[in-house]
């Protein structure tokens, strides 16, 4: 099984291009399903979760073809509608494909995510929703078998929680129901308008896309059509706080820098000097880092909670104590037993964490329990002195691409092996 071992204590320096964003190839993909032609879609990352999702686009009949960071999928002939319970748990959010099944074949047939029986998940949100258009939906042995024979048809849907999935559902399944749907309290992050952005591009009428409320206007068809996909604000995140840590600099290349605010805010609270040319960010590191009070992770346009791992690795070596409270995810902090593995002082109480900064991190053995908390873990050995190796990163694969020969470019000490 791969690893990576790092030797630390180089600074970062140099240039990166950000990759398309994870979280909007994977809906805009599920998206394809409803076009009845060539979808071709550009600046789509090499990641695990793409190829997943690209299994379960060929799985149910499209036609797929990959050229460098540019995919083709061709769903005329699509005849599936169905995802086996191996695709569905080799990507957590193939429950987007639901929306947009059901909408193009009055049917669909996916294993139920983790293979338990219904009950609180945030995959509710999503069922009740695609219900309150019509959809018919049971569950027997594993499975969810859902039905809409007369098609499905417009709705006012209000969100109890502004899910990114569950936006994203609706969205798929409305742009061709019949007459109008309404989302109230829908999710705002950058990802739904690009989703949004794409549908148009084929012929949907979504209006309101990264506001709270998101209006459909339900059309007959999509027509094929071609996209690019946005920068991933993520790893924007993930490599300046790297960089931050390292005491480095940075340009990072082909950024929306409205995407990253929040995140921008907070490093320049810890000292880091933040320079927006364009579609350019630039980040030079202060000689130490500051402490940042409190970050709390928000739906956008808060902090993002995928990028609280890479910070709070970040600020184990800040002056002084910072303090993040987890508002997305109950699971977020599983990582914290990782990072102290360097000798990190992170204490943890629910969804609180406080981070107590210390001068050095040392090398150690650790492994990814998750994406983001596999980054936080690079960033922390690439701060600590002596070796650090690095086990699971499968996980990493699922949302950095060419993370250690970007790594590498910016002269630090790392390798796959």
């Amino acid at each position: 099984m791969s690893k990576i071992l790092i030797n630390g204590g180089k600074k970062l320096n140099g240039a990166v291009r950000l990759q398309g964003a994870k979280n909007s190839v994977l809906p805009i993909l599920a998206a394809t399903v409803l076009i009845r032609g060539e979808s071709v879609i550009h600046n789509c990352p090499s990641l695990s979760d793409v190829e997943a999702a690209l299994k379960i686009l060929r799985h149910l009949g499209a036609e797929v073809t990959r050229q460098n960071d540019s995919i083709v999928v061709n769903s005329s002939n699509l005849s599936g509608f169905t995802i086996p319970d191996e695709l569905m748990r080799e990507m957590r959010s193939s429950i987007v494909f639901l929306g947009a099944i059901a909408a193009r074949m009055q049917k669909a047939v996916l294993s139920s995510p983790g293979g338990c029986e219904l009950g609180p998940r945030p995959i509710d949100l999503h069922l009740e929703s695609l219900s309150e258009l019509g959809l018919h939906i049971t569950e027997e042995g594993g499975k969810l078998n859902c039905s809409a024979e007369n098609g499905l048809t417009g709705s006012n849907i209000h969100l109890s929680f502004p899910s990114v999935g569950a936006t994203e559902n609706i969205i798929l399944a409305a742009v061709t129901a019949m007459g109008t749907t309404v989302i109230h309290g829908a999710a705002r992050e950058p990802e739904i308008s690009d989703l949004a952005d794409f549908l148009n591009r084929a012929g949907a009428n979504v209006q309101g896309a990264g506001s709270d409320t998101i209006v459909i206007s339900g059309v007959i068809k999509l027509h094929p059509t071609e996209h690019t996909v946005i920068p991933d604000r993520i790893e924007a995140a993930t490599y300046l706080a790297a960089t931050a840590a390292t005491g480095g600099k940075i340009t990072l290349l082909g950024a929306i820098p409205a995407h990253i605010t929040p995140v921008m805010k907070a490093l320049e609270t810890s000292g880091c000097e933040i320079r927006v040319n364009n579609r350019e960010v630039s980040l030079i590191a202060p000689v130490s880092l500051k402490r940042v009070p409190v970050i709390r992770t928000l739906p956008h346009p808060g902090f993002p909670t995928d990028a609280g791992s890479p910070l709070m690795a970040m600020l184990t070596v800040a002056e002084g104590s910072s303090m993040f409270v987890e508002n997305i995810f109950e699971n977020r902090f599983r990582i914290v037993d990782e990072l102290k593995r360097f000798g990190a002082k992170i204490y943890t109480n629910g969804r609180v964490a406080v981070i107590e900064g210390v001068k050095k991190l040392t090398g150690a053995t650790v492994e990814c329990t998750d994406l983001r908390g596999g980054a936080a873990l690079v960033i922390a050995a690439l701060v600590a002195q002596g070796e650090t190796q690095i086990d699971k990163i499968f996980h990493l694969d699922r949302g950095y691409e060419r993370l250690t020969e970007n790594l590498t470019g910016l002269g630090a000490l790392i390798e796959r092996c």
